[in-house]
């Protein structure tokens, strides 16, 4: 596996390469990642990673300067694995040498819902830097993982009106075998909170068994999920269905017409932030 740190070197390594297949990441990687890494070697050659922490998706009071940075750990497990070709780590100075005045303002009935109410300017700051990463890689395919579900939206609308030339390939979310998703956040989980955490994902998938069991009180459904997680020591962002296609509030006639939904939580437990999802 080859490891660049600057763009120069990146196109280096890429040219006349017609079938670049890209995943981008923060590091810290665990299974999850990996596993977008094999998909993305089943859909092109060579397969290119990338590990950036982005400071524009990061609002002022979140985590961006104790985000685990493990990019020699990160190293060693890809080329254990042997899916990546090339891994592009640049710095700061080197995806950003001048202060980002453009960037891509996704629209508000996507983009300033569920996650970007939560943390504004979220999703501005992803489709910046994936449509800047996409400029220095050129990949043919990228793969993003469903566990965070908008942001695959939004990167898919993106490209779709940007008319940029990626295939989005859409990851089932992996979880440990206790139902918790995989997450770089959950490092900072203490142990007693780990123990609970499955409890997230096990709300989702009562909240499905509801629904399918003929249930069509959406509202009802989304309280009772928020209710029993706070009173399980949880402080709930959200719980939402929403239409698949759009991530809009589904009508009365829309679940009445057997319309495809999934449903988006966050919710802290102690002092992390976890987002799950489950398609219905």
């Amino acid at each position: 596996m080859k490891v660049v740190h600057t763009i120069e070197d990146l196109r280096d390594q890429l040219r006349g390469q017609l079938r670049v297949s890209f995943v981008p990441t923060m590091g810290n990687l665990h299974p999850g990642h990996l596993s977008l890494m094999k998909l993305a070697r089943q859909h092109g050659d060579p397969v290119v990673a990338s590990i950036f922490v982005n400071r524009l998706q990061f609002g002022p009071n979140e985590d961006f300067d104790r985000y685990p940075r493990t990019l020699q750990n990160d190293i060693d497990k890809l080329e254990r694995e042997r899916d990546v070709y090339v891994l592009f780590a640049p710095d700061e100075r080197e995806l950003y040498p001048e202060p980002q005045n453009y960037r891509v303002q996704p629209p508000q009935e996507l983009g300033d819902i569920l996650e970007g109410e939560c943390r504004p300017g979220f999703f501005g700051g992803v489709s910046t830097v994936v449509l800047k990463l996409f400029s220095c890689v050129q990949p043919r395919v990228a793969v993003f993982g469903k566990k965070d579900y908008q942001q695959l939206m939004v990167v898919r609308n993106m490209c779709r009106q940007f008319q940029l030339p990626v295939e989005i390939l859409a990851h089932e979310t992996v979880r440990d075998t206790d139902g918790l998703a995989l997450s770089s956040r959950n490092m900072y989980l203490q142990p007693h909170e780990r123990a609970a955490a499955p409890q997230l994902y096990a709300t989702l998938q009562r909240l499905q068994m509801q629904c399918h069991a003929g249930c069509k009180d959406i509202a009802r459904l989304e309280a009772e999920a928020t209710e029993y997680l706070n009173g399980h020591g949880w402080k709930v962002d959200y719980i939402a269905v929403r239409r698949r296609r759009d991530l809009n509030k589904p009508t009365p006639e829309d679940v009445a017409a057997g319309e495809l939904l999934v449903v988006l939580a966050a919710a802290k437990i102690g002092a992390t932030r976890l987002i799950d999802n489950l398609e219905l």
